[in-house]
């Protein structure tokens, strides 16, 4: 078969379904994408050009519409170089939240298209208002409103999509559910795996000795931001430290902003380390940066508590991954985690605007072997039952059947 997938940061979600049909070695796998230095042995990739802001005087609130219509382009333009050159998939994959996808169709309108579909955003109910810390502005409506433009655009074309969670299928509206699947996404469960033996050594983590008679908590993100509880597990840090004198503490992630707003003229984290002043005992308290995926790994096998809190916004990968590594989980207690997690049977929740309580979290999971450990199998069992990797590429390789005898009964219809 001739697949086409399209996403600007190849190769996305895509990667374990792109190494799965990879290594079939029967398949002609394309990839439209931006310049980076990604590759996968037997996925060609095509560099679209980037999109660029030339200082037009657009409403402020539709300048994400802009670069989603310029990508458009963009990808409807590489994929006329395609067809010109004799290329015609059988299947087109992307990520719709872009708007790359938008007008791959009219290229190749026989070609059945199959979406991922993120987020839809609301108005309430969701990450919206959910932190009073940040209060909706007066222009947060038409600035919801607007930023669903590519979403009901993608929504308006044909085909099939998917997402990931049950959580996320529900934000999108009722009329729009039917045609979005919840796939699952997998965890490779080889890499991902618990790992006692660093406990008995001296572990490097991002720079960082961790010594055996050292209790470790973790937290890793993307960025450091408040949408992940950057602000939460701060605040809940000087009421760790002070009760546990045995506890390092290392913190992963950027000083860039991917979801929400970032502060004035400064970083979250710094932002925070203000704040909080000398209350945090910095020579325990680690930022890690961003770091290489190995040593993410073995930060999660090597933790005794690992903190995931989040928005009812989408779940993180590292979610996923530190079940599998069996991590000791102390977890916000918002929707898009309790998929995943469920209180005193695979890790702690705790509300997700009360620092304390997730100390008190913390600590329990640090002085309660019994229960740690317990969470601790519960957690890697779920994990092998939920986030299989072959399931996941079963799963996917269905709906791609159901888009492809979709697109097939609507050909013959109209013929």
């Amino acid at each position: 078969m001739k697949y086409l997938f399209v996403h600007q940061n190849f190769p996305a979600q895509f990667l374990h379904l792109l190494r799965h049909l990879a290594a079939q070695n029967r398949h002609e796998l394309l990839f439209i994408t931006e310049a980076q230095r990604n590759h996968l042995v037997g996925v060609r990739k095509l560099v679209r050009g980037m999109p660029r802001l030339q200082g037009a005087e657009w409403h402020p609130f539709l300048r994400e519409t802009e670069v989603a219509m310029q990508r458009a382009d963009l990808v409807a333009n590489a994929a006329r170089s395609l067809k010109g050159l004799g290329f015609t998939p059988d299947i087109i994959i992307g990520h719709h939240g872009w708007g790359e996808l938008l007008h791959v169709n009219d290229v190749w309108p026989d070609t059945p298209l199959l979406g991922y579909q993120e987020f839809f955003y609301n108005l309430d109910g969701f990450d919206v208002g959910f932190d009073p810390e940040f209060p909706a502005t007066a222009d947060m409506q038409a600035r919801i409103r607007a930023k669903n433009i590519v979403n009901l655009m993608a929504l308006s074309n044909s085909g099939l999509s998917q997402t990931p969670t049950v959580f996320q299928h529900s934000t999108y509206p009722a009329w729009a559910r039917p045609r979005i699947a919840v796939l699952p996404e997998g965890v490779n469960l080889g890499v991902c795996r618990p790992d006692p033996e660093l406990r008995k050594r001296v572990v490097t983590l991002g720079g960082y000795k961790v010594k055996p008679s050292e209790k470790l908590v973790s937290y890793v993100v993307r960025d450091l931001e408040p949408y992940r509880g950057f602000h939460i597990i701060m605040r809940a840090l000087p009421r760790i430290l002070s009760a546990r004198a045995d506890t390092r503490v290392i913190l992963v992630g950027g000083d860039g902003v991917s979801y929400g707003s970032r502060p004035h003229n400064t970083t979250w984290r710094e932002h925070m380390q203000r704040e909080l002043g000398n209350r945090l005992d910095l020579s325990r308290v680690h930022f890690a940066g961003r770091v290489q995926y190995e040593t993410y790994v073995k930060l999660l096998q090597r933790s005794d508590a690992h903190v995931y809190l989040t928005y009812p916004f989408v779940a993180s990968w590292s979610l996923r991954e530190a079940m599998a590594a069996g991590c000791a989980l102390v977890a916000s207690d918002t929707a898009p985690v309790r998929e995943f997690v469920t209180h005193r049977k695979t890790g702690l929740l705790a509300p997700f605007l009360q620092p304390d309580a997730v100390a008190d979290a913390v600590l329990e999971m640090l002085e309660n072997q019994t229960l740690s450990q317990r969470l601790r199998r519960a957690a890697r069992s779920w994990a092998e039952a939920n986030l299989d990797m072959d399931a996941y590429i079963q799963g996917y390789e269905a709906l791609i059947d159901r888009a492809l005898a979709g697109s097939t009964g609507a050909r013959a219809r109209s013929r």
